[in-house]
Order: C-alpha cells, then structure tokens, then sequence
C-alpha cells in the first residue's frame, strides 16, 4: 500500500497509509491527529484542511482551481506550495507524498 507522510501542528511526523479513491483531506482526518482539521468535511467552503506539500509533489497535483485559491488568500499563512487538502484526490502516483499541516488562522 502507498504511504502519507504527515507533519502536524506539533511538529511530529507520521506515516499512514495513503488509500487511492480519498481525497488527502479524508486520510488525515481518518488519522485523528488534528480535532481541528477540516471543520466543513471538504465542502470547500473554509481552510481549516490547509496544507503544506512537499515541493517535489507539486506537479504531480492538479491545477488550484478559483474557489481554492480564493480560500487560501484569505489564510495570513498561506505559502508557495500551499493547497487545501480536500481538493487533492489521493492515488498510487503520489506514494510518499508529504504534507505539513498550516497553522490555524
């Protein structure tokens, strides 16, 4: 099975199983390292699954899209390799792909 490497708030870092057919956003919920993670359960409609992704990983996403990209400049921590995790559909492609969790806003 593909991996997920995940860095959360505290700094600590996990690897989980990445399950193809979830979004990013469902496995690190499923994780339960982070009670605050994804308040609206990827109705893209908050930015409470931010993520940092490894640099290496960002070709193989797709494009941001308008509302994602709106949600993130509303975030005071938003970076380069920013992305909201919900709106990233894991597959095998993206074995070993590491995201750090953002700081709330």
């Amino acid at each position: 099975m593909s991996k997920l490497i995940l860095i959360d708030r505290a700094n600590s870092e996990t690897v989980v199983d990445g399950k193809t057919d979830l979004s990013v956003m469902e496995i690190v919920r499923d994780t339960g390292v982070e009670d605050d993670f994804a308040f609206c359960g990827g109705g893209l409609s908050c930015a409470s699954c931010h993520v940092y992704v490894d640099d290496t990983f960002l070709d193989a996403l797709p494009p941001m899209s308008a509302e994602e990209n709106d949600l993130l400049d509303g975030s005071s921590h938003r970076r380069e390799n920013s992305r909201l995790s919900c709106q990233l559909s894991y597959n095998d492609g993206l074995d070993g792909l590491k995201v750090a969790i953002a700081p709330l806003d």
